[in-house]
């Protein structure tokens, strides 16, 4: 709560589902029904909450619909509506795409808005996020990134498709998180992030001291080299920032990084 006080340019707390999945697609979920917990982080920081949900695991679209209206009437209204983890296996709920036209009318009535998660690395991203934006997603969260060319690729790829469907883009928020050792950097590729041989040195060689210095400057470089791009190139997507805490012991720094995205000015779409 300290933090979020001395950083009054935050926006909305993200708050994730945690689940574990097995081999066939069966869900652990690690953090029970999350919205308890987002509704009070809500109240005691008068911060809008955005709460992800993975729509796969649900038995089926009324299972959905049922879902959406009880997490309005807990006064959540913004959600990030998430896939299962393999394109491989047939998870009983609605994909990503059904799950927006489902739950659009729900969130839009109430105020809020819908969200999806942005993978760069992926094949054919943009095309995705294009019939995601059709389907009522207003934004996009991406995976935690280190590195800025496949995030530009993405918004420059995802901004022209949007221009010739006539389609408003959706905001693209870019994730970040601190790194401190080579610990944090084989989780965040558990969680699925791209890093890069060249990021993992430059982060991680030198001083231990100043692993925490090197991630945050990495982090920011990315960021305005998108920032520059899109500018340069006048795209219209809007950008944002998500900054992650990865671990109880990444507060401190999670909180330094947070602060030095907010003296950043905002980004501005003309």
């Amino acid at each position: 709560m300290k933090v979020l006080r001395s950083v009054p340019r935050v926006d909305a707390i993200d708050i994730p589902e945690l689940v574990d999945e097995n081999h066939e697609g069966k869900p652990r979920f690690r953090s029970g029904d999350v919205r308890s917990f987002a509704a009070e982080v809500q109240e005691h920081t008068g911060r809008e909450v955005i709460l992800n949900k993975v729509v796969a695991y649900l038995e089926s679209a009324a299972a959905l619909e049922e879902w959406a209206r009880v997490t309005l009437a807990r006064h959540l209204r913004h959600v990030v509506l998430v896939g299962g983890a393999s394109r491989y296996i047939p998870y009983p709920g609605p994909a990503v795409v059904d799950a927006d036209r489902t739950c659009r009318p729900f969130f839009r009535a109430a105020g809020g808005l819908i969200g999806n998660i942005a993978i760069p690395q992926r094949a054919g991203e943009p095309h995705r996020m294009l019939s995601k934006s059709r389907a009522g997603a207003a934004f996009f969260t991406t995976q935690i990134l280190f590195d800025a060319e496949q995030a530009v690729q993405v918004v420059r790829q995802y901004d022209l498709l949007c221009r010739q469907a006539a389609t408003p883009p959706g905001t693209v928020v870019v994730s970040f998180a601190p790194i401190a050792d080579e610990m944090d950097v084989e989780f965040v590729r558990w969680l699925g992030a791209d890093i890069s041989e060249a990021a993992e040195q430059f982060i991680l060689e030198g001083d231990e001291a100043g692993t925490a210095q090197r991630s945050e400057a990495r982090a920011l470089e990315v960021w305005d080299t998108l920032r520059r791009t899109a500018s340069a190139e006048e795209l219209t997507v809007p950008l944002g920032v998500n900054v992650e805490q990865i671990s109880p012991r990444h507060l401190e720094q999670a909180g330094q990084l947070l602060r030095r995205f907010a003296s950043r000015p905002p980004f501005a779409v003309e």
